[in-house]
Order: structure tokens, then C-alpha cells, then sequence
């Protein structure tokens, strides 16, 4: 039996693993091929997440269940629904709190770009429209539930504008092609900040039944994300140009995953701003300085991995 169990061994899920082990905290990470961090305190399961009977043997003794999963992005509509359900399902017959990685998705464009908790779902695009359904069917189950939701991921581990933008023209000493206006102020949240609220809203019970921003760090813009990754590398600033917004949408009537992404190209086609007021004064979490979290990701790139470029990195000015 473990105390808690985490579905997913993303950034997120792997983070909070780690977190709640290195306390002293049993946890059992649940993904397909059984893989996650390795602690002794920390049980790696091989099992389908969609599996409703299954995932409610594991849970079995919890008490919490994190929804950390990641789905291929140009499949949601298919591979959440069940996956979501069967969690609600295994935190309803286990009387366990449903913690669940929340994206900003549901709310669709907002005027000004903002934000905050009490900002309804609007969205029209498929992916929200899924997020929204995935947090109305948790809602109506009767469990002890809350969506801890962040902005586009910074640090150890992250997939986004630094891992697939960047770092690659970083490494290559060739001009980043950014996909939206790279001065838009933008908001990144800490892949360490979104583990560390997810874990301390589980255990307040003033955190059920609503949904919770992850404190982050005050917006900045791609242009100037870039030039705070190349201090921290010690490689020179690269350069940063917009890619016109018609080439990712024509790319999408043949490529299905550039067709997802135009999608959701208004979140940097102009400001995305995430306001996490009301969770910081209620549970007193504070963001991650956006120097540390990039700093973090910047020595995971630095990591030798196998047909990857290697990114070079200062030696660390932290204590």
C-alpha cells in the first residue's frame, strides 16, 4: 500500500514522486511501461491508467490520487475520457482526494490575456473543450477533488519553448523561429512549483472542489526567455525571429500535430497571463524565481543523451 499514487512519470509526476519520497512519504507511480524515478520508498507499476478496475486495486490504502498523465497531444478527444474516468472512479470507491494537473486551456482567449481563478471556461477549441469536460465529470462525482492549473512549463524536464524552440537553435548557433509574437509577455510556470502545489493543496481541504492556479513567476516574453537561457548557458543570446502565423495553420491541413498547435496559437500570438493571487494568500506558496527554473532546465539539456546536441552551461552561481 502506498500513501499516495501518481499516474504519469512526465516532468510533473516525476517531481512530485521525488518530493514525497525524499519526505518520507510512500508512493506508488503507475505509467505503461513501469517507468518513473528510483527511490526506495517509490513503487513503479507497469499498467494501464484506462483501466478503471486495475487503477482502483493500486489506489487501494491512498490517500491521494495525482492525475500527471500526459496523452499524445493530437489524440485527447480519444485517450482522456477514459483515462480521466477511470480515476474519477478509483477516488470515489477509495474515498481518496483526486489531485489533478490542470492546463489553462479551458478558459480559450481572453480579453488582455488574463487569467485568474475565478475567469470562466470558454473555450472552443477541442483540446479545452476536453480539459473542461475531464474537470465538470470530477466535479459531479461527489469526491474530495481539486485542478491545480499552470501556464507553459520551465525546468527540469519541461517540453516546450525552451526544448523545441531555443535550445536547438541555441546548439546549433542558428536563429529560433518562434511560432507568435516572441514580446508578448508570456506566463511560464516552474515544473518544481506546480509538483509542490499540487502536493500542499492535496492536503488542505480548503483546495476541494475548485480549481488553483500555480504561483509563477511575473510574465516575460519569449524574446527576453532567451536571453536569460543563454546567461544562464553562457552561450551568446539567440537570435529570435516570428514565424508568420499562416505557415503552422497551412502546415496543419497535412501534419496533425502542427494542425494541434495552430490550435492553440493564441496563447502567443499576443499576452498569456496567469494571475495565481487568490492561491498564493490562501495557502501561502510562492513562485519559483523564473532564473532558477530556467537554470534547471538549461543543466537537464546539458545532460548527455543519446543523437542529442549538448548544450554548454556555466557553472552554477546558486549556493
Amino acid at each position: 500500500m502506498a500513501n499516495h499514487v501518481i499516474v504519469g512519470a512526465g516532468p510533473v509526476g516525476s517531481t512530485a514522486a521525488r518530493r514525497l519520497a525524499e519526505a518520507g512519504e510512500s508512493v506508488r507511480v503507475v505509467t505503461r511501461s513501469g517507468s518513473g524515478p528510483e527511490h526506495p520508498l517509490i513503487d513503479r507499476v507497469a499498467a494501464d491508467a484506462a483501466d478503471s478496475r486495475r487503477l482502483t486495486e493500486l489506489t487501494r490504502g491512498a490517500d491521494v490520487l495525482y492525475n500527471c498523465a500526459n496523452m499524445a497531444y493530437t489524440k485527447w478527444p480519444e485517450l482522456w475520457p477514459p483515462v480521466s474516468a477511470a480515476m474519477i472512479q478509483a477516488a470515489r470507491e477509495n474515498d481518496t482526494v483526486l489531485a489533478i494537473t490542470g492546463t489553462l486551456y479551458g478558459y480559450g482567449p481572453q480579453p488582455g490575456g488574463r487569467m485568474s481563478e475565478r475567469t470562466p471556461l470558454a473555450a472552443t477549441g477541442r483540446k479545452g473543450r476536453v480539459r473542461n469536460a475531464m474537470w465538470r465529470d470530477a466535479l459531479a462525482a461527489g469526491i474530495r477533488t481539486f485542478e491545480a492549473r499552470g501556464s507553459d512549463y520551465v525546468g527540469a524536464g519541461a517540453k516546450g519553448v525552451i526544448s523545441a524552440v531555443l535550445a536547438p537553435a541555441l546548439a546549433k548557433g542558428r536563429t529560433a523561429w518562434m511560432p507568435g509574437d516572441p514580446d508578448a509577455p508570456h506566463t511560464w510556470t516552474s515544473v518544481d512549483d506546480m509538483a509542490r502545489t499540487l502536493i500542499a493543496l492535496a492536503r488542505d481541504e480548503r483546495a476541494w472542489g475548485r480549481a488553483w492556479h500555480v504561483p509563477s513567476a511575473p510574465a516575460v516574453s519569449v524574446r527576453e526567455l532567451a536571453a536569460r537561457f543563454a546567461r544562464v548557458t553562457g552561450a551568446p543570446a539567440v537570435r529570435v525571429r516570428r514565424l508568420p502565423r499562416f505557415v503552422m495553420r497551412a502546415a496543419g491541413l497535412a501534419v496533425p500535430m502542427a494542425r494541434e498547435l495552430a490550435e492553440m496559437d493564441y496563447q502567443f500570438y499576443g499576452p498569456f497571463l496567469l494571475d495565481s493571487t487568490e492561491t498564493q494568500e490562501t495557502f501561502g506558496l510562492r513562485a519559483t524565481d523564473l532564473d532558477v527554473a530556467i537554470e534547471e532546465e538549461a543543466r537537464a539539456a546539458a545532460r548527455p543523451r543519446r543523437g542529442a546536441d549538448r548544450l554548454p552551461l556555466r557553472p552554477s552561481r546558486r549556493p
